[in-house]
Order: C-alpha cells, then sequence, then structure tokens
C-alpha cells in the first residue's frame, strides 16, 4: 500500500515537473509599425503574466500584413492600425468573426528635429510650405493607414497640392519617421504613438493635427484562421485591452475606445 503511494507521488511529482518544463509556446503576432514601442512595452508586461507564451512581433504596414495572412502566413493575432484590413480578412473567411476587437485610437501629428528651425506650434501643417523643407515623409498611402490619413489631412487643410512634390514614401509610418529622424526628410507626418517613443521624444517637435481633418484612425484586431496559438492570441487581447495594456498604450497617446482623448 506504501509502495503503491510512493509510485502515485513519483508520478504526481515526475508529471508537473515535466509540465513546468515545457517551453514556452510560440505567439505569433502581426502588428502595425505605429505599434513598435508601445507594444514592445506591453509585451514585457504580458510576458510576466503568461510565461507560459513566447511572443513574438512582426511590425509592418497594415496593407503588407494583411497581404501575408491573406496568402497564408502563420500569424496568431493581427493588430492593424486601422478597422478596414481585419473586416476585410474575416470577409475571405481568412480570420475568425467574432475576434475583431477594436484596441486604440491613432493620431497624426507633424514632427521635425529639434534643429529644425520651423515654427511648427505656431504655424501647425504650413510649416510644411516652407521653403526650407524640401522633403517631408509619410507612409505609403497604398499600404498605411497612417499614410492614407496623412494625404487626407493635408488636403482638408489645404496643403497637399503644394506639398505633394516634396513627399517621399516609408513602406509604413516607423519607416516614415525614420526618414526625417535620420535628416533623409526635413518633416514627416507619423503617428503620435512614434513621436512619443524613447528615440524620438526628445530628438524632435511635433503639432497634433486636428482629428476632424482625417478619418478616424480605430484601430482593430482579429484573429487569423489559420493561428495555431489561438489560447494565446486570446489572452494578449484581453491583456491589450485590460488595466496595464490601456495604460501603455495611453503613454503613448493612443486614445482609447469608449474614452475621449
Amino acid at each position: 500500500m506504501i509502495r503503491r503511494f510512493l509510485i502515485l507521488i513519483f508520478a504526481f511529482a515526475l508529471g508537473a515537473f515535466s509540465h513546468a518544463a515545457d517551453p514556452p509556446k510560440r505567439l505569433l503576432i502581426a502588428a502595425a509599425a505605429d505599434l513598435k514601442f508601445a507594444l514592445d512595452d506591453v509585451l514585457v508586461e504580458f510576458r510576466r503574466a503568461h510565461p507560459e507564451h513566447d511572443p513574438k512581433p512582426t511590425y509592418g504596414s497594415s496593407g503588407t500584413l494583411f497581404a501575408q495572412i491573406d496568402n497564408g502566413a502563420p500569424f496568431d493575432l493581427f493588430l492593424s492600425a486601422d478597422a478596414k484590413f481585419p473586416k476585410q480578412l474575416i470577409e475571405r473567411g481568412k480570420a475568425e468573426p467574432d475576434s475583431l476587437f477594436l484596441y486604440a485610437i491613432g493620431h497624426l501629428v507633424v514632427w521635425v528635429p529639434n534643429e529644425s528651425k520651423l515654427d511648427i506650434a505656431q504655424l501647425g501643417i504650413r510649416a510644411l510650405l516652407d521653403p526650407a523643407v524640401r522633403k517631408v515623409a509619410i507612409a505609403n498611402p497604398e499600404v498605411a493607414p497612417y499614410g492614407s490619413a496623412a494625404v487626407t489631412a493635408m488636403k482638408k487643410l489645404g496643403v497637399h497640392q503644394a506639398v505633394s512634390g516634396k513627399l517621399v514614401l516609408g513602406e509604413n509610418v516607423a519607416r516614415a519617421a525614420q526618414f526625417v529622424q535620420s535628416r533623409a526628410a526635413d518633416a514627416g507626418i507619423i503617428s503620435l504613438s512614434l513621436a512619443l517613443a524613447p528615440k524620438m521624444k526628445d530628438a524632435g517637435r511635433y503639432w497634433e493635427i486636428p482629428p476632424d481633418s482625417f478619418p478616424n484612425l480605430e484601430q482593430a484586431g482579429v484573429i487569423p484562421s489559420g493561428a495555431t496559438n489561438r489560447d494565446g492570441a486570446m489572452q494578449l487581447r484581453d491583456f491589450l485591452r485590460g488595466i496595464a495594456g490601456r495604460e501603455i498604450l495611453r503613454r503613448y497617446g493612443f486614445a482609447l475606445p469608449g474614452e475621449a482623448k
């Protein structure tokens, strides 16, 4: 009897040890480039709360990531800079219909390096008309929601015709920000989340573009149909919309669904 009891205890302990030794399960995330720094911070906290998952983000333009998922790329979660691309995946049968969720609302800014003589606080977007501004960086409007929103804002505010010849396009909004930061462009229209990122916050100045001059940048996520770590995707979705995730998003200038900025 004692021997049988000891065998059961040993088997239980062995099973518990084996379970504890299981490696974290990979969680593949396709994320819009404006999330680069905010999501990196979110994932630090998520790993602490869920050590059973190993999140691996891939950043890019929402349109490019959409195309990859549409063609079968094995992502577990798609975090887009708009709601259009996640909805299109659902329409095409490439994402779970009930998994669509809003997680943030983005904002556009004009950003210049600190040494720039442009008075963007006074001139706003009209600073881009200054003859000293030879190149203006934006994300590619064909694939990046922030690029499309930048074009709409320039048209609404009456500067697009004069500025269009100066535009240089980044493959995504993070790349557009790098153009200005590296002085390959004199100014840029980028996301507020990147302007508040550690590498840019102290390196430049920004002017926030009025939200009513471009379509609402409702950022949405969805779980692709081919997700192999659906549990991890659901847990990250919940974490992103929870207290810790929302606080980090606020820190990077995002407004949150249901809240005024």
